[in-house]
């Protein structure tokens, strides 16, 4: 999953993906995983979340940013 973290990075740098971002832009952006992948991986690296590594922070219901982003 660290390689689809890294395509997400890089379509926000590279003006590919907008912030705030939801699911169907980063499948949109990033193409080829696996349908559930981009309905879970959001909100499961997210802030707050408590379990896993926080990649995003949740701006809103269903929409994310970079964590790390200004």
């Amino acid at each position: 999953m660290k390689e689809f973290a890294t395509q997400i990075y890089n379509a926000v740098k590279a003006g590919r993906l907008a912030e705030p971002f939801n699911a169907a832009m980063v499948k949109r952006a990033c193409p080829g995983w696996a349908e559930k992948t981009y309905n879970v991986f959001l909100s499961k690296h997210a802030v707050g979340n408590g379990a896993t590594t926080e990649l995003f922070v949740r701006v809103s219901l269903g929409l994310y940013r970079l964590k790390n982003s200004n």
